[in-house]
């Protein structure tokens, strides 16, 4: 007998767990982390990970566009790309650049870059909390 919810969503939950954890891993995120980026609780996100319950749609957009895959690579559609995804020419170009350097000053870029996204990520935070 199929599973119900691959028979309520089309999603096989077990492989979208597993992928959506190797996504994350493979971005270096944190559950709590990654939860924070699409504004939801670690705990609803912890259950999408181990198959518990299935995201809304509003969700899956947000998760997609963090992990920089599309929507059919997140639900198994279609295979996800190992490749890092960068939109913008100019951060694409200075990533293939520092994708070149020492592990010393890569890890100093990394820490660079972390301290602005947690930053922007708070000041969201931040602003979301202001207007109720």
């Amino acid at each position: 007998m199929p599973d119900i919810n691959l028979m309520q969503t089309g999603i096989d939950m077990s492989a979208f767990s597993e992928r959506l954890k190797m996504l994350r891993e493979a971005r270096g995120l944190t559950q709590s982390r990654l939860a924070e980026m699409i504004e939801t609780l670690p705990r609803v996100y912890n259950r999408w990970e181990r198959g518990h319950i299935v995201p809304q749609l509003e969700s899956l957009i947000k998760l997609a566009d963090v992990l920089q895959v599309s929507l059919d690579e997140l639900v198994g559609r279609s295979e996800a790309s190992k490749d890092v995804k960068i939109r913008n020419h100019t951060l694409h170009e200075l990533w293939q650049q520092a994708d070149s350097l020492p592990d010393e000053e890569q890890k100093a870029l990394i820490m660079v870059i972390d301290s602005f996204v947690t930053k922007s990520m708070m000041e969201k935070v931040v602003m979301k909390s202001a207007k109720r």
